[in-house]
């Protein structure tokens, strides 16, 4: 089928933030009582979700310390709970287990939660953490836990599922998703700085808006837009830092036990919250008994029926290759540089073995295929959610994007000229004007 020479929106990536962009897009035509078909076109390289969404562990929380994130991240939650079937979400709430280092942190988010009508309850106290954690699990035996934050909405949603469900909403729409082109470039006004043409691998496509949900590939739409591949950042102390690279990346530690899900259940045959444990209690291997770290730790983790047993993931690690030199493609388990490795799987058995007796003496259990992806991050590991020449959104997520299927909907209504006040804080001049997010004490560079 030929590409089209000329539609109104052209969205880049059939991800979480493309799809999202388009199912609002459309219906806020519809309910203009306005024809979608010739309207909207989704383009991706490769195919629905063939990339960080297709590998995406699915978890939904709206556990931040930043209010901005936390506010943002109810909104998506709404939207994830709009549909729950036909996006393959299962709102089993989420728990955020805490060492004291973070115990002031996660009070405080539990307050901001309170304030926003976001549903939680907070323990506090090493022997009431226990408690209250037993009382799902006999067999808890986490260490230095003095606080835990259970969230009773969020939870998660299969990654390949809810994209196809999404998907098959946009095209019901009408909607045009196309698979197999390959975004080279932009063409920009004679006498404008607005993008007038998207140069493809099939054709070029002339356009009034465009936008860009492209996950780790930002990076490379961001060159071809000419936008600044260093900037000047003024932190929260106001001191001022030039040359700061725009783009970073970070390698995604992420697996599979496998054992039968039920393994994971409550005692009362229930399924659990999505679990998140930080603790700087010292983690040594079930393997061997060695210690593997002294320092602050963290894992997440959940029983998956789509992936076949206990899946979850750790902190990431900085990818120290030069930002320009990093290779995206081949993505995620196809990589042959960019995959878990053998460390992190003992790290993150021997974390649910410390987390739960159940564990001990499954490291044989952990799957062997390649798995995890790497992550584009801005200086700051919080998104940029604003436009650029004129005509061109560009959404880049900083790595929280599956979680924030809501994104897409006030982008779509601030293309359609709305100004959305939840995207207020993600703009890209907070850089330079020295209001970025304040930073928690966990182990993770996006909480």
């Amino acid at each position: 089928m030929a590409i089209p020479e000329h539609v109104e929106f052209v969205i880049i990536g059939a991800g979480i933030h493309g799809l999202s962009t388009s199912w609002r897009l459309a219906q806020k035509l519809i309910d203009k009582g306005e024809e979608v078909e010739g309207r909207i076109v989704v383009l991706d390289k490769s195919g629905i979700a063939s990339g960080a969404s297709g590998i995406a562990c699915g978890v939904v929380r709206n556990n931040y310390f930043q209010p901005a994130m936390r506010r943002l991240m109810a909104h998506s939650v709404d939207v994830w709970e709009s549909d729950p079937e036909g996006l393959s979400y299962h709102p089993v709430g989420y728990m955020q287990i805490s060492c004291e280092a973070m115990r002031e942190d996660v009070r405080t988010i539990f307050e901001q939660q309170q304030e926003i009508g976001y549903e939680s309850v907070f323990i506090e106290g090493e022997n009431a953490s226990t408690n209250y954690m037993r009382g799902m699990f006999e067999d808890w035996q986490a260490k230095n836990i003095t606080s835990v934050l259970h969230e009773k909405r969020g939870g998660y949603s299969n990654n390949t599922k809810a994209m196809y469900g999404l998907s098959a909403k946009v095209e019901k729409l009408g909607v045009r998703i196309i698979s197999g082109i390959e975004v080279k470039g932009f063409i920009t006004d004679s006498t404008s700085n607005a993008v007038s043409t998207v140069v493809t691998d099939k054709g070029d496509i002339t356009c009034e808006q465009i936008i860009i949900g492209a996950g780790p590939w930002v990076r490379d739409f961001w060159s071809m837009l000419d936008l600044p591949k260093q900037i000047t950042v003024k932190d929260l102390d106001g001191e001022i830092h030039k040359n700061v690279d725009m783009w970073r990346y970070w390698q995604l530690e992420e697996g599979v036990l496998t054992v039968p899900p039920e393994a994971l259940l409550t005692d009362d045959g229930k399924m659990p919250p999505v679990i998140h444990v930080d603790t700087d209690a010292p983690l040594y291997s079930d393997v061997d008994g060695s210690v593997i770290t002294e320092e602050m730790w963290g894992i997440y983790y959940k029983p998956d029926w789509h992936f076949g047993g206990v899946q979850g993931g750790a902190s990431p690690y900085k990818v120290n290759t030069p930002v320009d030199e990093v290779a995206i493609d081949p993505y995620g388990p196809s990589s042959p540089e960019f995959v878990s490795s053998q460390e992190f799987a003992h790290m993150w058995v021997s974390a649910l073995a410390h987390c739960h007796k159940r564990f001990e003496g499954t490291m044989p259990k952990y799957h062997r295929e390649p798995s995890g992806g790497i992550g584009c991050f801005t200086p700051d590991s919080f998104p940029v959610f604003d436009k650029f020449n004129e005509n061109v959104f560009i959404i880049a997520d900083s790595n929280h994007g599956w979680k924030m299927l809501g994104v897409g909907h006030l982008v779509a209504d601030e293309v359609m000229g709305e100004n959305q006040e939840l995207l207020e804080p993600f703009r890209f001049s907070r850089f330079e004007n020295g209001e970025l997010h304040p930073v928690s004490n966990s182990p993770y560079p996006w909480s």
